[in-house]
């Protein structure tokens, strides 16, 4: 079975149309979505419908999901706007674009379906291979959340009593395969709004075998014109602040010194165990 990963898509349906594209191209029967479908993105609602059309889905919920839903991110902004003053016209187009998101979803009928998405997934691969996929870390859409820049004693305490081999994240939008003791981690990146020089989607494929688990990660470039006019076109309230993103602005964290990646590049696999 192959299942492709992905997450991330912030409304881009630009990027979403590439990625699928390449799902299909690399033979991609099922889906996992990690959340974050809708908010920072033109095209909420269209985002959706794609991949609820899709075959053979699981879905869970990301952290803007829950935002788009429930509000609760407007005291953390308010208090992050009083700690970094300099900040405040990033955290105002953040509070406008879920607000303008929150419109669209609930317009269109979507709210409802955000808000019954559950916090993660599990599978068993044949051989006894545990497998969980969750947005930010185990039991958690939000914090941090698991990247490049942090120690390996800091991702096995997030990681610990979550009884998995194989743990599929994403939330930094920062790419990473990482051994970390008995576990492996994986971060898919983003679909949209990427972190670091590579602005390229970035997705997952997992093909699950008898044997245990195959990884491949895929980038796959889509035409971020295009993107950038659906911004203009539904006259976004945050053009700047999600271009600034595509134009490679906001670069990932600084490896930490235990991070040895063991995969680089597309069409790279790891076979695990």
């Amino acid at each position: 079975m192959r299942i492709a990963l992905i997450s991330d898509i912030h409304g881009n349906t630009v990027a979403l149309d590439a990625v699928l594209a390449d799902c299909s191209a690399h033979g991609a029967e099922s889906y996992w979505f990690l959340g974050d479908y809708a908010a920072f993105g033109p095209e909420p609602a269209e985002a959706l419908e794609r991949v609820t059309r899709l075959p053979d889905t699981r879905f869970i919920r990301g952290n803007t999901d829950r935002y788009v839903v429930t509000a609760e991110n407007l005291s953390p902004l308010v208090e992050a706007i009083r700690a970094k003053p300099d900040r405040t016209e990033t955290w105002i187009s953040i509070a406008t674009s879920l607000a303008w998101t929150r419109g669209v979803v609930t317009a269109t009928g979507w709210f409802n379906w955000l808000a019954a998405l559950p916090l993660e997934l599990r599978h068993t691969a044949p051989n006894g291979t545990r497998i969980l996929a969750v947005h930010a870390a185990p039991g958690t859409d939000d914090g941090e959340g698991i990247h490049p820049g942090r120690s390996n004693a800091e991702i096995a305490d997030l990681l610990e009593g979550c009884e998995a081999d194989v743990v599929f994240v994403a939330h930094t939008h920062e790419a990473m395969v990482r051994r970390v003791g008995s576990q492996l981690v994986v971060n898919l990146g983003s679909l949209s709004n990427p972190r670091g020089a590579d602005v390229r989607a970035s997705y997952v494929l997992l093909d699950i075998t008898e044997a245990g688990v195959r990884i491949t990660p895929r980038r796959v470039a889509y035409d971020q014109a295009s993107f950038a006019n659906a911004l203009h076109r539904v006259r976004y309230p945050a053009v700047e602040h999600i271009l600034s993103f595509q134009r490679g602005e906001h670069p990932g964290r600084t490896p930490h010194a235990d991070h040895t990646p063991i995969i680089v590049g597309n069409d790279i696999a790891l076979t695990w165990p």
